[in-house]
Parts: C-alpha cells; structure tokens; sequence
C-alpha cells in the first residue's frame, strides 16, 4: 500500500523578539484598541468577579464604571473632593470600595452611585483598598505608613498595623482567608497580615520600593514588584524567594492574572505588557503600548484587557465570543445523526472511523504528480510568493530536496524568471530564507550568465539583486566592527573593576 503524499513543509517567516507560539496567536485575537482619554492618570482598574465582568477605573476625582460589552461608561462615582485611590470591587459586584487622598475610604452602591460608608482614621492619602474575601470587612493602607481594617456594618476600626516604615502602595487580600493579606511599601519591604495577630506573620525584603503585589487564589505563593524586578516568593517555606524575573526596563508598577490563574501580566513605565506562564516563569508574549503603563486588569474569562496609563490614556482590547472558549461545531445533518435519540456504542460494536480527504494546496498536487515546473509556477504567482513568501520558499526547498531546480529553471522563457528573481531580491535579506535563495541564485547565474546582457529587465533585476547583496553585506560589516568595539569596552570594563583591591575601593 502506497504511503499518504507528505505535504511541502512551510517556513514560517522571521519575526524578531517572539515566535508564532499559541500564545501569541491568542493574544494577537484581541481586537483592534480602543482608546479613550481620561481626566487623569489612571492608577487603578479592577473588574468585577461577576458576569458581564463591568470593571471600574479610577482616575482624577472619580471612579468609571465601565461596561464589559460595549466598553462603554455606565456609571460614574464622584463624591471625592480629591484624587481617587484603588476602586475595587466585591466579590459579588454589589458594592465599590475606593480611597483618596482626602484621607477617607469610601464604600459606593454601583448601581445606584450611592454613598453607603465612609471610614475614618487614616492621616494621609489612601492607596488600597480592597474587601476581604469574607466580603464583610474592608482592608486599607495609606501614605500614613499604616494598614487598617474596617467592619462595614459598623463602620468602626478593628485593627490597625504600624510596621511600614514608609508609603503603602500596594496591597492584596488573600482569597482562600478571610484573615489574611498583602501590603507593599517604599520600605523596600512586603508584608503578611493575619487579622487574627497583632503583627505581621511575614516580611520578606524586595530591594525595591514595592510597586505592586500578587498573590495565588490558594495564598501559598505571591509575588512582590519593584524597580524592573519581579519576585516570586513561597509564603508556606517561610518567605522563601523561589525565582527573581527581570524582563523590563523600567519600574513595574502592576501585576494581574489571566488565562484562569494559568499566566499573569506585568505592565511597566517602559510601555510593554510582559505576559509569563505560572508553571515556568518565562515571558510568552510582549504586548506594546503608545504610554507608561500604570494599571492593567483582564476580565475573568479574558474577554476584555484594559490598559490605563500615565497621560490619562484608557486602552480596552475586546475577544470575540467564538474566540473566547472552543468554536462550535455544525449540526450533523441527518444522515448522519439519529434524531430525537441518543446512541451509546457497546463493546461488541465495530467502530469504523470515517476519515475525510485532506484537501492539498495546488503546489502540494503538482508536486505530487511530480510536475515540477508547474508548481514553482504555482509558488511563484504575485499573491502567493507577495502575501505567502514562506510557501514560495517551501517549494523551492523541496525542489532543491529532489535534485531537480536545476532542470526546473533550466530553458525557462524571461518572462517566468522574472518573478524568480523579484523574488530573491525581497528576500534576500531575511536570515531563515537566505540560505536557500543564495542557492537557488547560484543555480540561476550557472545557468544564464552569458544571456542577461541580452534582456533589458533582467539585467535590471539582476542589478538590483547584486546591489541588495552589498548594502546586506555592507550592514553586516558594520555590525561586526560594532560588536568588536563593544567586546573591547566590556573586556576593558571588567578588567578594571578586577584590578581594584579592596583597599582601593575602600578609599574610593
């Protein structure tokens, strides 16, 4: 039995600092942004845990509630009389809690924008506020160096934390507690809270003003950011530092989950989204954006990503439903199903699968009729080698593979080359397709040297061609010299910090 024909393996084309993986195919889903200005930096987005996922930005004086599908406000909560702090939701999406700098914490009813509470004691503005997963007490921490937690019912203060020696900027409550959470400060320092202790039951030193913290639905891991430094610490060994990420250059300054606690994003003032992978701590996917980054939040099921920046610029990237889970299937027709019943096979059944034809591309079906010509003529027509050079490229390769470009373009009509040779010089530069085109142009001038004097146009490809092959070599001469010289400062830079003594740097 003859084997099934193999089709002509496709190269993908170079794209520099990332690869097509699954995951950025997922997040290249996302649709086109839209971008709305805001009255002022947006320093706090948080969606609701609930469906439709509405999620709230806080900037200026006022907290916006947005709507998830059509990304639009619906609800705006304005009773600050200063700049508004960290507009969080409840677990079930009926109340908002949000700081100031007045100093106060502020607890709304989003759908009626009513003002239900409003707790005092802090001295300085309020950075966190977040409710605890008991959805009955309010968490706080302010620039007065203190975090405190509050009862809704009642108003009042129940415990007050004095350990920070500096700002409280960040914070988070624990999910599977409702006793525990997570402050950051300028102290460098992050710190565990048990409502049921006096003091804190954790301090691990970040070497950083803490910018932002996270922490796993479970509590046994979080994660501390500062500078351009991610630190992922393990709560249950002690504060245990597990892995330390540095893929920014500037100051991270939010971390939040997606993908159902599967990946997390950091946002940094050096406008990149780092997307990583919770089981390796590696980076799967960069996302870009025009401003420093301050906030970032994805809704529950990754429909929404909504990104604040520093300039007051809101960036909101929709998924299409059909993206969001699996594609639905069609309806059998009914041929093929058993309608008004279900059919459950037994072990007696014989089962045969139902295989469907493959359908191959022209190229794979000339190829397979060993018609060589014609599929480099199929590879090389205008939409496939303009819009698809990875394909062009495949066939020449396989052409190479059976022995047979040479008697391939071998007595071919100029008109035909054409496209060859406008080929070879878009191309030529890409570093996973020059190999084999400096073949394949080996092969052309072996074959019609002493005949391009005699073509006008070919003679002007050919030109081109052989000018698109100095200015590549030109770069690559000038980036070597380049290299050289950096080697030489690096070398000379780490010989002169080896030859200082201690004495020296002591008195230096």
């Amino acid at each position: 039995m003859a084997t099934a024909f193999k089709k002509t393996p496709v190269v993908n084309p170079l794209t520099f600092g990332e690869k097509n993986t699954p995951d950025a195919l997922y997040w290249k889903s996302l649709d086109i942004p839209i971008t709305k200005k805001e009255y002022g930096a947006i320093t706090s987005i948080d969606f609701s845990s609930v469906s439709p996922y509405s999620y709230a930005v806080t900037n200026s004086t006022r907290v916006q509630i947005y709507s998830a599908r059509s990304n639009q406000i619906i609800r705006s909560l304005n009773r600050f009389k200063e700049v508004a702090r960290s507009g969080s939701f409840r677990a079930d999406g009926k109340l908002i809690v949000a700081g100031s700098d007045e100093p106060v914490v502020r607890l709304f009813d989003p759908t009626t924008r009513s003002q239900l509470r409003v707790f005092k004691g802090h001295t300085g503005p309020v950075n966190v506020t977040k409710f605890l997963s008991d959805s009955l007490r309010v968490m706080s921490a302010s620039d007065d160096k203190t975090a405190r937690v509050w009862d809704i019912a009642t108003e009042a203060e129940l415990i007050k934390y004095e350990e920070h020696t500096d700002y409280i900027r960040c914070g988070v409550a624990c999910r599977s507690s409702a006793d525990i959470f997570l402050t950051g400060s300028y102290d460098h320092k992050a710190k565990l809270f048990d409502t049921r202790r006096e003091a804190s039951v954790l301090t691990v030193e970040h070497g950083h003003p803490v910018e932002s913290v996270l922490m796993f639905p479970s509590g046994n891991i979080f994660m501390t950011a500062g500078g351009n430094v991610i630190k992922v610490w393990d709560a249950m060994a002690g504060g245990r530092l597990l892995t330390t990420l540095s893929h920014h250059h500037k100051t991270i300054t939010s971390l939040c989950f997606c993908s159902q606690h599967k990946r997390f994003m950091s946002g940094s003032l050096d406008r990149h989204i780092k997307i990583y992978d919770v089981s390796s701590y590696q980076p799967v996917h960069s996302l870009d954006y025009p401003g420093a980054i301050l906030s970032l939040a994805v809704a529950p099921d990754d429909s929404v990503l909504a990104v604040g920046m520093a300039d007051g610029l809101l960036s909101i990237q929709s998924r299409n439903k059909a993206e969001r889970g699996k594609t639905p299937k069609k309806k059998a027709s009914f041929h093929y199903r058993l309608k008004g019943k279900t059919f459950v096979a037994k072990e007696e059944d014989i089962v045969v699968i139902n295989t469907r034809k493959e359908k191959m591309a022209r190229y794979d079906r000339l190829l397979k009729r060993f018609e060589h010509s014609k599929a480099l003529d199929a590879a090389m027509e205008l939409h496939t080698r303009c819009k698809h050079p990875e394909v062009t490229l495949g066939v020449l390769q396989e052409l190479i593979r059976r022995g047979v470009l040479r008697a391939v373009l071998a007595g071919r009509d100029p008109r035909h080359l054409q496209g060859v040779l406008r080929f070879i010089q878009q191309n030529l530069c890409k570093p996973n397709f020059a190999p084999t085109l400096l073949d394949v142009l080996g092969t052309f001038f072996s074959l019609y040297e002493e005949s391009i004097g005699g073509n006008a146009l070919m003679e002007s490809l050919t030109t081109k061609v052989k000018r698109t092959m100095e200015e590549e070599i030109s770069y690559q001469k000038k980036l070597m010299q380049l290299q050289g010289l950096m080697l030489v400062v690096i070398s000379g830079a780490t010989s002169a910090a080896r030859d200082v003594t201690p004495e020296a740097s002591l008195t230096l």
